[in-house]
């Protein structure tokens, strides 16, 4: 038995651009007493392009569970094991959450080396909402299930994130403005960090008809960046004015405008931001 502490590091790799892989993933790889890949053959041809040699052993969907045993043995050894994707962050729509869930029962460390993802890629790009959003992966295949998913999805409030390849991307965007209406907001983002990167915002519709136009847009690996749902209208509860002329009587009486928005969310139960720019508006254009 070994003194060292065997220590498993989770590795982001390039998703496109070899430029993104950091100093330190190097290190890591290039000292690992072993890595666990998706695709060996894919990994091999990494490694030899960042010039490191590399003691190689397939982890993918259908061998996962039956690797953890000799993955966590070894790390009972003291040997290190640096667990990488194909691209982008290992677990990430890809394997390793069996792994490195047996790892932390084990009692080793489980260290992360950050580096490139699509899902934030994406979201940095898409000039859609980022203070809250939801990472959906890959739709059902098959049109019922898929069409299913994304009508218990349509109403969600914060932006949504999915992956999709370019053969099913005409099928989704047509499933996604079913569900989620034609003027939803949304972001294409194909081939990110590659030559032909391509990021598009407009509403679903305009998506959908820009590929339609255009075969070269469905070729590569997308992420798609959906819009959140918008607010439902403001409605006053039984009795009361309507809410403009709510906001007129409560700004007339000497509210402030957060004020005014906070007391009209206490009365219809509507969003305070959503109020508050409502008030905003009424302020600038007041009625004659």
């Amino acid at each position: 038995m070994s003194n060292r502490t065997g220590t498993l590091h989770v590795v982001a790799t390039p998703i496109g651009n070899l430029g993104d892989i950091s100093p330190r993933a190097c290190e890591v790889l290039g000292s690992a007493d072993h890595i666990a890949a998706e695709d060996t053959r894919h990994s091999r041809q990494l490694l030899q392009r960042l010039g490191l040699q590399g003691s190689l052993i397939s982890l993918h969907e259908h061998n996962e569970s039956a690797r953890v045993e000799r993955l966590t043995n070894w790390l009972a050894d003291g040997e290190s094991v640096a667990l990488i994707s194909d691209a982008g962050t290992p677990l990430i729509s890809d394997p390793g959450y069996r792994l490195v869930r047996a790892v932390h029962q084990a009692g080793y460390p489980v260290l992360t080396v950050p580096g490139p993802s699509s899902v934030i890629a994406a979201l940095s790009i898409a000039g859609l909402p980022t203070d809250r959003f939801s990472y959906e992966g890959f739709l059902p295949s098959r049109a019922g299930p898929r069409q299913r998913r994304l009508q218990a999805l349509a109403d969600t409030a914060c932006t949504q994130v999915f992956l999709e390849a370019g053969r099913r991307l005409p099928a989704t965007l047509e499933a996604m403005e079913h569900a989620f209406g034609a003027e939803r907001e949304a972001a294409i983002c194909r081939e990110l960090t590659k030559r032909f990167e391509t990021t598009r915002v407009d509403a679903l519709a305009g998506l959908r008809a820009w590929v339609a136009g255009d075969s070269d847009q469905c070729r590569g690996e997308f992420v798609l960046v959906v819009g959140p749902a918008p607010e439902p209208a403001v409605a006053p509860a039984p009795g009361l004015p309507a809410t403009d002329e709510l906001v007129r009587l409560l700004r007339h009486e000497g509210l402030g405008a957060k004020s005014t928005a906070r007391v009209l969310a206490r009365l219809t139960g509507a969003s305070v931001n959503q109020l508050y720019q409502q008030v905003l508006e009424q302020d600038s254009n007041p009625r004659g």
